[in-house]
């Protein structure tokens, strides 16, 4: 499991104790309606199929699941991650026992289906702001313990990732600023700190305070909840310093709006709903009649 952008932790040996979690959670002691239904030594090959046009992610996290119950399952990706689908297209195959597919079908599905959700909706941003130079970014708005592959998921889309977590970047949010005393303030103390070289980026509300990341100095600027005649202007700003410093859009994005963003010349507009607030992809397994 990779990250496209690169340098975020990225496990299989979190992956594998993420299933083992779920595992324990979904089956228990028993998948005991399978057992009571389905011959232990009873053969079977079946197959998940979209049910409605998306983007798919998650292949590898079902391969592991399936792994986990049986690795004597045979496991056959047909697409890629990042592939888009058509309802009926086949997503993958699978060949083994019976009881040993029904027990893993939930868990593989609901990585399947979540992760492909996040790359359908990511994929709808990134096409709709084509041609304007604008990136589509994920936040930290994550499911817990899955943010690995969330993040996966909007790179599969399209997308681009920003910070992994707390760590690897720094962001100076309205509240840091607030118990800081200021931006100035807070730039001047990260400065001192900063030995790690990490990007800087700080959060502004208003075009005052766009000027003051300006004087002072950063590596991004967050523009946050601006309207779009704002925002243009925030744009325009930064670009008259004659500073390289990069622009983010944030809030008030939907699919309605972001074009209109985007045309403003910013250089990321970031979109919580991407991991937050994505519907699942509808998929479906099947098990051929004998």
């Amino acid at each position: 499991m990779t990250l496209a952008d690169g340098g975020f932790p990225s496990s299989e040996t979190h992956l594998l104790r993420l299933i083992e979690i779920s595992l324990a959670e979904d089956v228990g002691p028993g998948d005991r309606t399978t057992e009571w239904t389905v011959p232990a030594d009873r053969p079977a090959s079946a197959r998940i199929i979209a049910k409605a046009p998306g983007v798919i992610s998650g292949l590898e996290p079902a391969r592991l699941t399936f792994s986990r119950v049986d690795p004597a399952l045979h496991f056959r990706a047909l697409v890629s991650d990042g592939a888009a689908v058509e309802p009926g297209m086949e997503i993958l195959r699978l060949d083994g026992l019976a009881r040993s597919i029904l027990t893993g079908e939930r868990l593989a599905l609901n990585f399947l289906q979540q992760l492909s959700g996040v790359a359908t909706l990511t994929r709808k941003y990134v096409d709709a702001v084509a041609g304007t130079g604008a990136r589509i970014l994920d936040t930290r708005k994550t499911t817990p313990g899955m943010r690995a592959l969330e993040k996966q998921a909007v790179a599969d889309g399209g997308g681009a990732n920003h910070r992994f977590g707390l760590h690897d970047m720094v962001l100076i949010k309205e509240n840091h600023i607030r118990a800081a005393g200021g931006i100035t303030a807070a730039v001047e103390s990260v400065r001192l700190h900063n030995r790690e070289g990490l990007k800087v980026e700080v959060e502004t509300t208003c075009l005052a305070e766009v000027a003051e990341v300006l004087a002072v100095g950063a590596d991004r600027v967050l523009l946050d909840n601006m309207s779009v005649e704002m925002l243009a202007e925030a744009v325009s700003l930064v670009r008259a310093s004659g500073l390289e410093i990069e622009t983010e859009a944030s809030g008030g994005v939907s699919l309605s709006t972001i074009r209109e963003i985007a045309a403003t010349g910013v250089n990321w507009i970031s979109v919580g709903a991407l991991t937050h607030s994505a519907p699942a992809l509808d998929l479906s397994l099947l098990i051929d009649e004998p």
